[in-house]
């Protein structure tokens, strides 16, 4: 059996190191964690998507007692922008959350689901996704979805 390393690249910044554009993505994503409805976790997640255009796109986490049921904020965003702008791809997504008033000190990863998620958006438009995860003691920043999911599953 032969062995075999993954590595994942990725960024560790503060806020002053980004962009305008870049800052005003993270902004709106954790603008986007006041319309979250999480009365079970109260964990409060914002996402928000740029498309192509410079359009903003936000979504929020939203928790339903059937718990299954409820939906992450980036696949909120994600999929408010597909059915809203199916012809522009997205081209940055900021992810924030809280808990309470605070915002986690650690970024915070998107999960399986909406990993995989992110990764067929890259697949529909043929463009990696910079993505910025948010956390008061830094911002990871990946450039594509590989980092975060190294063995995605693709039809393409």
């Amino acid at each position: 059996m032969k062995e075999h390393k993954i590595e994942s690249v990725f960024h560790l910044c503060e806020p002053s190191e980004l962009n305008k554009e870049e800052r005003e993505l993270v902004d709106a994503a954790k603008r986007a964690t006041k319309g979250s409805y999480a009365p079970f976790s109260k964990f409060k997640v914002g996402a928000a998507v740029r498309l192509e255009s410079g359009r903003i796109v936000v979504g929020a986490n939203q928790e339903n007692a059937a718990y299954p049921s409820g939906l992450c904020a980036e696949r909120t965003a994600l999929f408010a922008a597909g059915a809203q702008y199916p012809d522009e791809a997205v081209v940055a997504l900021a992810i924030a959350a809280r808990k309470g008033r605070r915002f986690t000190a650690e970024p915070i990863p998107p999960c399986g689901a909406c990993r995989q998620v992110i990764s067929g958006v890259e697949d529909r438009h043929g463009k990696a996704i910079r993505i910025f995860l948010y956390g008061s003691d830094g911002i990871v920043v990946c450039d594509g979805i590989t980092p975060l999911l190294p063995f995605r599953f693709s039809e393409f």
